[in-house]
């Protein structure tokens, strides 16, 4: 299989980019595009991360989601230590291609967050007397994450 390649935006034009047939991430000035990630089966959002060229073309050509880690300023293979891999069903890009929607099947227990829940979006923000709150509604993990990421 050969390695995936894009084309460089700034060869697009503006309509180009937008109305064509190229794949031509915009990458931002860290080389990141934004990534959102959803459920195949439920359509619930699991995650937000960002991919670079690098996490971009391993996840087409494995068919595994790969992102990169801006807190470890590494290429991140989803599920690598704790089992919970994504399985790309489809990658769709937004209309001036700086985002990727990543619609996957989650393997493991089901659960996307490194909190051992289902969805990074877990909590639900409220206002209490001027104060911003969250309230958990993501439910409980389905794995201890000390365990996993001793």
């Amino acid at each position: 299989m050969s390695t995936p390649t894009f084309t460089d935006a700034t060869t697009l034009s503006h309509h180009d980019r937008e109305e064509g047939d190229r794949f031509a991430p915009r990458f931002d000035a860290h080389g990141l595009v934004t990534a959102v990630t959803v459920d195949a089966k439920t359509g619930e959002v699991l995650m937000l991360a960002h991919m670079n060229a690098a996490a971009l073309r391993a996840t087409l050509e494995t068919g595994i989601v790969h992102y990169w880690s801006r807190s470890r300023g590494a290429l991140w293979k989803k599920g690598e230590t704790s089992g919970e891999v994504q399985k790309l069903i489809e990658m769709r890009t937004d209309c001036d291609q700086d985002a990727v929607l990543v619609t996957v099947e989650q393997t493991g227990r089901g659960a996307a967050c490194h909190t051992g829940r289902v969805s990074c979006f877990y909590r639900a923000v409220r206002l209490e007397g001027g104060e911003a709150r969250l309230d958990q509604v993501g439910g409980d993990p389905l794995f201890d994450p000390k365990a996993v990421y001793r």
